[in-house]
């Protein structure tokens, strides 16, 4: 790779965004809640939920300096598994962005193309154009720390003023770290400018974790009140207590040398809390923040001690779980000390209320699953750690099979275990399903010699799932430790096998019906575009993901009579099947007076009538223009859609100053003004719907602007001259709607078309 000279150039045109956007207020946000992050994981997740919206947050990592004085992957979202495996540890002596950036001491950019082409692999990285990663050193006091590593969206250029915001950001994640990092220091006595090596879970830290060494996100705990800290990770798994937490609930430490997990919840939990902890923790995941439970905890040698837990549940840029941090209190301990009784201290509520409670929370969870896939995270994130399992996997029945879909919520080695143990699990699965009858493990039946882990479960349930008479699929529950299901367990489990078939039902029910009307709305659109002489061209279209994710946005390239070219894009207000099928007419019409030989703003004042004339409600924009391809001859006319874009030779992206009227529908008859313009040999036009550049965090024109800085940087360094017309506007295609696709969400349809001109063509 050729990292020789960072790319950074300034803003021409700074005046543009005025200094009031909300990018400057989120930033200020993020750095507050930066301030008051407790771990690395955080402080990354923070930054992609609460910083400007043109951080995409796709490839984005922080990277710690080890005690070796290697940068260390500590906190990643969105890495490839490639990614993982290459790039954990980084020589800051090398060629790599991270390593640049922390030798040059200054943020180091790699431009959409240069990622797209050459980073960090020459073929995965194929695609991702248009989103820049710039790698932020971070240093507090002539110290370096690490490197936190960002995806940008439509980054043609990099604003000064975005910089700075980058810059703000690294350096608050840089002082929290420190700090952080200076609580462990003073804890384990390890001397001011030697760091241990980061918390992120490298191999071989195990020991150290549990004596709160290498892992100083624990290190928070306040110790002269009595009280541990613990941290789990709700995508591996793994769950790391300090040694002081262990001594809370009564249980040695681990000793030197020994694996450092946690103790399993229903071990050490009172049986009869156990299902209001449960509960608790199902409510806590469903909603993210802080919580609090109350508990008593089963000493060795009997006993009990009250506990109070409490934590935060982190979630990520999807608002989905990761993880779960926090402190343990002896609530004794703390009456001794001279506080007095709390009035909600636990042991004397019913078990079977617990357990409705339980069941409770994992239905109103379930409840708002929307997809088979919502079904499956939330069968994931929230009843799998409330129910404490090792892992779950989700079987549908599909023509008489049962097929594993639990696996695509899950990414990297998860998904492969996951995978083997479906198939291990496949007989007893169907065996459960045609019995119509839960199967649970017995105790001494699960691993053998004490290897239990996700291939070898210790116990186990496989639930039938059954909703109106009709085999829905089957679940299987794996557990770390030997347990007994107890007649309440049993009744349990089956009960939310009963929520569990309803959930998946209706989420299929709903998917069929999203399929038939995204093929209903495909259907209405050009399956193919014509091939004609002199032109290239390219054409994409993406459903909203609100709503019933179906809309009126269309497209149409038409081969006119005389020779000319004529490029339809627009709008239909909702998204519905009204929507859909009022497009379909609209396309339908104005096709036909466009081949009559009408202008294009005779075109869009006929179809405004008619659309006037339809009984319905809705109005759409709407934007018609004609090539001719032997001299470059634009004529156009806009009924409020947003202008096109030219990309001239010359690597400039402009959009053409097309006077425009109402939406058609809006006044009869109202006349549309007809504009002429030239499109030279070697331009290209894009025309598109609002929903592309449209984002809800960011002002209209600024995303416009960030859009026309990427189109001229595809120009300058991939454009059509250089890979050829075709091939280089498929591309520009694909980077475009890649930026929209990593949004949070969809709240409009996407429909683009582009056009290259490559030569004269004789009439």
């Amino acid at each position: 790779m050729d990292l020789s000279s960072p790319w950074l150039p300034p803003s021409e045109d700074e005046s543009r965004t005025p200094r009031s956007s909300p990018t400057a207020r989120s930033a200020m946000r993020c750095v507050r809640l930066l301030l008051g992050c407790s771990s690395a994981a955080e402080l990354l997740g923070t930054v992609l939920a609460e910083g400007p919206s043109w951080i995409t947050g796709e490839g984005s990592a922080l990277y710690l300096l080890d005690s070796a004085g290697m940068l260390r992957l500590t906190a990643s979202h969105g890495l490839p598994d490639w990614a993982h495996e290459r790039y954990s540890v980084v020589d800051p002596a090398g060629d790599l962005p991270a390593a640049m950036a922390l030798r040059l001491r200054r943020p180091y950019l790699l431009s959409p193309e240069r990622t797209s082409v050459d980073y960090p692999n020459r073929n995965t990285g194929m695609g991702t154009g248009m989103v820049a990663i710039i790698t932020l050193p971070m240093i507090v006091d002539a110290q370096p720390i690490g490197v936190l590593a960002l995806a940008l969206a439509h980054r043609g250029t990099v604003p000064r003023r975005d910089l700075d915001v980058l810059e703000t950001l690294a350096d608050a994640c840089a002082h929290r770290l420190s700090h952080l990092l200076d609580h462990a220091h003073a804890e384990t006595r390890v001397p001011r400018g030697v760091r241990p090596g980061p918390a992120a879970g490298t191999a071989g830290d195990a020991p150290d974790r549990a004596a709160g060494l290498a892992h100083p996100m624990l290190s928070l705990a306040v110790r002269s009140a009595g009280h541990g800290a613990f941290e789990r990770d709700l995508v591996t798994g793994e769950t790391f207590w300090d040694t002081q937490a262990y001594r809370v609930v009564g249980q040695p430490p681990p000793a030197e040398g020994s694996p450092a997990g946690a103790p399993d919840l229903d071990r050490i939990v009172h049986p009869e809390d156990l299902p209001d902890v449960q509960a608790a923790l199902a409510e806590a995941l469903a909603t993210g923040g802080p919580y609090r439970i109350r508990y008593r905890v089963l000493r060795r040698g009997g006993g009990v001690v009250r506990i109070e837990e409490t934590g935060e549940v982190m979630l990520d840029v999807h608002r989905r779980p990761v993880r779960i941090a926090g402190l343990l209190a002896d609530r004794d301990r703390a009456r001794t000390a001279g506080e007095g009784p709390a009035a909600d201290e636990p042991g004397d509520s019913p078990t079977a209320g617990a357990r409705s409670a339980l069941l409770l929370a994992l239905t109103r969870a379930l409840s708002r699953a929307i997809t088979v896939r919502d079904v499956t995270t939330t069968v994931t994130d929230i009843a799998g750690p409330a129910f404490g399992a090792a892992s779950i996997v989700l079987d549908l029945v599909d023509e008489g099979r049962l097929l594993p879909v639990s696996h695509t919520v899950y990414g990297g080695p998860r998904r492969t275990e996951l995978t083997r143990l479906a198939d291990l699990s496949e007989g007893v699965m169907q065996h459960s399903l045609a019995r119509a009858a839960p199967l649970f493990s017995e105790p001494g039946g699960g691993g053998r010699g004490g290897e239990n882990g996700p291939l070898t479960p210790a116990a186990w349930a496989v639930l039938p799932l059954v909703a109106s008479g009709r085999q829905v699929g089957s679940c299987l529950i794996t557990f770390a430790t030997e347990r007994v299901f107890g007649r309440e367990d049993r009744t349990l489990y089956s009960a939310f096998a009963g929520v569990l078939a309803q959930s998946l039902e209706r989420a299929r029910l709903y998917d069929t019906h999203h399929h038939r009307a995204t093929e209903l709305q495909r259907a209405m659109l050009p399956r193919t575009l014509p091939r004609l002489p002199g032109i290239a061209s390219a054409a994409r279209y993406l459903p909203s993901t609100e709503g019933m994710q179906i809309g009126g946005d269309w497209y149409d390239l038409l081969r006119l009579p005389d020779g000319k070219i004529g490029l339809v894009i627009g709008d239909v207000q909702g998204h519905n099947a009204e929507a859909t099928a009022v497009m379909g007419q609209l396309r339908s019409a104005l096709r036909a007076y466009a081949t009559d030989g009408h202008d294009p703003a005779a075109t869009l004042a006929r179809t405004g009538r008619l659309l006037s004339g339809l009984d319905t409600d809705l109005f759409a924009t709407c934007l018609y223009l004609t090539l001719d391809p032997a001299d470059g001859t634009l004529r156009a006319a806009r009924a409020g859609h947003p202008s096109p874009v030219r990309i001239t030779a010359e690597a400039e992206a402009v959009e053409l100053d097309l006077p425009g009227g109402p939406p058609l529908g809006v006044d009869p008859g109202v006349p549309y003004q007809l504009s002429v313009g030239h499109l030279s040999a070697g331009e290209t036009l894009l025309v598109y719907t609002d929903g592309l550049v449209e984002d809800r965090a960011e002002d209209y024109d600024e995303s416009v602007q960030r859009m026309l800085g990427g189109l001229e940087l595809w120009a300058r360094q991939a454009g059509p001259v250089r890979i050829g017309p075709a091939p280089a506007l498929e591309r520009l295609a694909d980077l475009l709607t890649l930026n929209v696709t990593e949004r949070r969400s969809r709240p409009d349809d996407v429909a683009l078309l582009l056009l290259h001109r490559m030569a004269a063509v004789p009439r």
